[in-house]
């Protein structure tokens, strides 16, 4: 009897066949085996089934249907980057079928497929992690550790977004059969809000010791994409007839139980530079990604009237407060070392039988504020209260373990008292 996680993998598009190729075969080194692959679309199914055999690795059943393929025997684990749609469908029924989940990030559709999943989960005991790779990333993790050692003071105030000129994309969505499309047309809400609220959670300790009370969405209009559509190879395609729906930029606003107050900006449908704009205000300082800097009070004053003077000083408090995840590690792998160290977060827990240190509860906390935005937008701007998917236990969570991919605090009651 060999040891190997035997795992399934859902979706091929251009994410899923990256993990494949950068992430998951090196992996196999060790004790990862892909034993079964699955895409709505046969031939994307086929090609994942040849990179892993041209890997030297026995070749992985492949099907057009997820059913057949967590129904391999032997699976131990299920790895989803197919399309938004299919993420909590697909999850929950690993999960029914005894199989650890991870799923790729993006949005709930309803809040009840949160509370499903949640219901999923207690009911099996089978988790399912949401794969936020920016909870690991290098800025973000050093930044966490500054956090907890009280550098920028209590914290007041977060802000993130998802700022990505994704218009080639979208609208290249029907040649690359991509779900993209399909969303910006028929949605609006705040559609991937996890790259920049998860690294968030895990400062503010959501889900154990906070929780999101409220939350307000609002949305600018829609022009970036029609105006892109008209200036290039689609002006002349029904294409040019479609109104999108989904506005340029979507507005967030969140409330915590301990006051706090987050800021998410969705803003990937015109022209910009990519950003995911993590800020953190503290009473004695604050951290900035878009100028990469730190200010401290009594320690940058002079900079209070001439800030450029100070951007780009992040790099030495980065490297003193480096995380321990971090520190014996060489970053390879995609976006500079954050997907490998997600996916080996994942297939650790997977490992050890351990709580992944994105659980179910985080899962769909960071997937509900997709659904509430939409309902918040819709009401223009009208607060929406937030679910308690622990059901009360996030002020007592006791299932936090001191694992090596972990990024909760062990001990966050006594945080309770200093608000």
């Amino acid at each position: 009897m060999n040891n190997y996680i035997n795992i399934a993998i859902i979706g091929f598009g251009g994410r899923g066949t990256g993990l494949l190729q950068s992430e998951i075969l090196p992996m196999c080194e060790r004790d990862i085996r892909v034993v079964s692959v699955c895409d709505v679309y046969e031939d994307r199914a086929k090609r994942a089934a040849d990179i892993v055999e041209k890997a030297g690795y026995p070749r992985p059943a492949a099907f057009t249907d997820y059913k057949e393929a967590i129904a391999v025997s032997g699976l131990k684990a299920v790895v989803i980057s197919s399309a938004w749609e299919s993420h909590l469908e697909v999850a929950m029924a690993a999960m029914k079928a005894g199989l650890q989940a991870a799923t790729e990030v993006g949005g709930a559709y309803s809040v009840e497929d949160c509370w499903q999943l949640v219901r999923t989960y207690e009911e099996t005991g089978k988790h399912c992690m949401l794969l936020e790779n920016c909870c690991y990333g290098r800025e973000e993790l050093s930044v966490l550790n500054m956090v907890r050692s009280g550098l920028f003071g209590t914290i007041v105030h977060c802000a993130g977004g998802y700022h990505h000129d994704l218009r080639g994309e979208i609208t290249y969505g029907k040649e690359e059969r991509h779900y993209r499309l399909r969303n910006y047309i028929n949605r609006n809400c705040e559609n991937y809000p996890t790259h920049e609220f998860g690294p968030i959670a895990k400062v503010l300790d959501i889900n154990n010791g906070n929780r999101i009370m409220t939350l307000n969405s609002v949305a600018s209009c829609s022009k970036g994409l029609h105006e892109f559509v008209m200036r290039g190879e689609h002006k002349d395609t029904p294409l040019a007839n479609v109104n999108f729906y989904q506005g340029d930029v979507v507005t967030t606003i969140l409330k915590c139980q301990c006051g706090q107050t987050v800021v998410l900006t969705l803003d990937t449908s015109m022209a910009r530079p990519y950003s995911r704009g993590f800020t953190i205000r503290g009473t004695n300082g604050f951290y900035c990604e878009d100028n990469y800097s730190v200010f401290l009070d009594e320690v940058h004053d002079d900079f209070i009237w001439s800030q450029n003077g100070m951007w780009g000083n992040a790099e030495e408090y980065v490297e003193k407060y480096k995380h321990k995840i971090w520190e014996n590690y060489s970053a390879h792998g995609g976006h500079g070392g954050m997907d490998w160290l997600v996916l080996s977060a994942f297939f650790e827990s997977v490992r050890t039988q351990t709580r992944p240190p994105i659980d179910t509860y985080d899962t769909a906390t960071y997937m509900a504020i997709t659904a509430l935005s939409e309902q918040s937008i819709a009401l223009s701007g009208a607060t929406v209260f937030f679910p308690d998917f622990t059901r009360g236990k996030w002020y007592h969570r006791n299932d936090i373990e001191d694992t090596m991919f972990n990024l909760d605090k062990l001990e966050p009651f006594a945080d309770l008292y200093q608000y």
